[in-house]
């Protein structure tokens, strides 16, 4: 398709849709990565194209994302890095949109890059310049956005496709892609839209839950460690079966930072978290290596020299080490380590949609197509994005998710 002369015109508000009842090839419902993804992809193919949003702006997940740098991809990013109660459904999508296709997206278009962290992919001025990326890639291929358009209510078209009541009068389509995010962030606009959609045509939604999300702590234990708000470390948190090696923060509310985002996606309420404060160090050998050397060394002096010092004085004193280690006999020494390493706690809850990066659940991936993203009880109805029930861990592999199902979409839409 030839690409249009002339400066790139942009999304417009909702009085562009002036005739009701107007006929598009393809609908997508949401201006977010996957839907943009989509629009361009089924532009291309020569699809007349029409995305809307209840937003007064494209992409505004991708604009915050990342310290509004946008992690936009992983270069590592394989089946390996997604949760979902049907794992397999998003082997077919991700091999056939690779970290590297849109890496050279991203390579056409002069963005400037760089990797903060071994494949994690982050615009090196701002998250505007990727965001411009989509939005001049939907111009090019013809593809229309209409902002600050709510949809009212879908139904299925006497003769085939989809009829949509919107803020700015009807719409017609023959295929209907449902690229409407998850619950996470509210603030930015997030709804359940998405879900009652897919209830509505008969399709399961998964139980819904914040995915990558910091954790709240006890009032006794919120009360201690809240004075250090802002103290990082790193450590290796695990539950249920999954461990990451990764940075803790302290928050004046609990636990943050990404070790923390990672394991919140696999914790359950009630469950515990253990924590290993010095994952570099063989305890309790370090310990009693250190009785053994240095007799009148104290425990606070040795976690000084490992941990953030105001960490390390707080966690000290609230597990009550004092005195030289010669004062320590050996089993003690056993438990200190254990302590250290698998300090272990009861979080209060997590801070919820309000902070989460990403909703957990969603549509049931068994009622899709794996290689189209398809109802497969409905001809014309895909979805794609969050909305679906395929969640990344933290490091890109989401954005990656929605270039993805958005591509796998747009090819057949």
């Amino acid at each position: 398709m030839t690409r249009p002369s002339g400066p790139q015109t942009g999304p417009t508000d909702s009085a562009s849709v002036k005739a009701p009842g107007k006929r598009y090839d393809v609908v997508v419902i949401g201006a977010g990565a996957a839907g943009l993804m989509c629009a361009a992809t089924a532009g291309y193919r020569g699809r007349r194209v029409l995305v809307v949003d209840h937003a007064n702006k494209a992409g505004k997940k991708i604009l915050m994302s990342g310290g509004g740098r946008c992690n936009f991809t992983n270069l590592n990013s394989t089946p390996a890095n997604f949760l979902s109660d049907n794992p397999a459904f998003c082997i077919s999508a991700l091999k056939r949109y690779t970290p590297q296709d849109f890496l050279d997206l991203v390579d056409r278009h002069g963005v400037e890059y760089e990797e903060k962290a071994p494949g994690q992919l982050f615009c090196r001025d701002s998250a505007k310049d990727l965001l411009d990326v989509l939005l001049t890639e939907c111009d090019w291929a013809g593809a229309d956005i209409r902002l600050n358009t709510s949809v009212q209510s879908v139904e299925k078209g006497k003769d085939g496709g989809y009829r949509l009541a919107t803020s700015a009068g009807a719409l017609t389509c023959e295929s209907l892609v449902v690229a409407t995010g998850g619950l996470s962030i509210p603030t930015m606009g997030a709804t359940g839209f998405g879900y009652e959609l897919a209830r509505q045509f008969g399709l399961d939604v998964l139980p819904t839950r914040a995915g990558l999300v910091p954790f709240t702590l006890p009032p006794e234990l919120k009360t201690h460690l809240a004075p250090l708000s802002g103290v990082s470390c790193e450590v290796a948190a695990s539950c249920r079966g999954q461990r990451f090696r990764e940075p803790m923060l302290v928050t004046h509310r609990g636990l943050s930072g990404p070790a923390m985002l990672q394991i919140s996606s696999f914790w359950q309420p009630g469950d515990a978290l253990k924590i290993n404060l010095l994952p570099t160090e063989t305890l309790p050998d370090a310990l009693h290596t250190l009785k053994r050397e240095r007799p009148q060394a104290t425990l606070a002096s040795y976690l000084n020299q490992r941990l953030p010092k105001r960490f390390a004085q707080a966690f000290n004193e609230l597990q009550g080490w004092h005195g030289p280690m010669q004062a320590y006999r050996n089993p003690e020494l056993d438990e200190i380590a254990y302590t250290l390493a698998e300090w272990t706690l009861k979080p209060a809850g997590t801070e919820g949609y309000r902070t989460a990066e990403v909703t957990l659940g969603g549509v049931d991936t068994r009622q899709l197509s794996s290689k189209t993203m398809a109802a497969l009880d409905h001809p014309g109805l895909y979805f794609i994005g969050e909305v679906v029930d395929v969640t990344g861990h933290l490091g890109g592999h989401n954005f990656q998710w929605a270039w993805a199902s958005g591509v796998a979409a747009g090819q057949v839409a």
